[in-house]
């Protein structure tokens, strides 16, 4: 799934604090769920956050 307008604000070593329209407040996204093509993958990173479907249902985003 594509979350759009997505900002890392943070990261440890197994996830990211992800900021996007989409969301309601900042939510933690773990790194195993996050695709190769994402561009959102580290705090500093602007764009498309690509996550797994099984995540984002998961989630309720789908």
């Amino acid at each position: 799934m594509e979350i759009a307008d997505a900002k890392c604000t943070a990261e440890t070593e197994k996830a990211i604090l992800v900021e996007a329209p989409d969301f309601g407040e900042p939510t933690w996204v773990p790194q195993s769920q996050i695709d190769d093509s994402s561009e959102v993958y580290e705090k500093g990173h602007e764009g498309t956050l690509i996550v797994s479907d099984w995540w984002a249902e998961k989630q309720g985003w789908k």
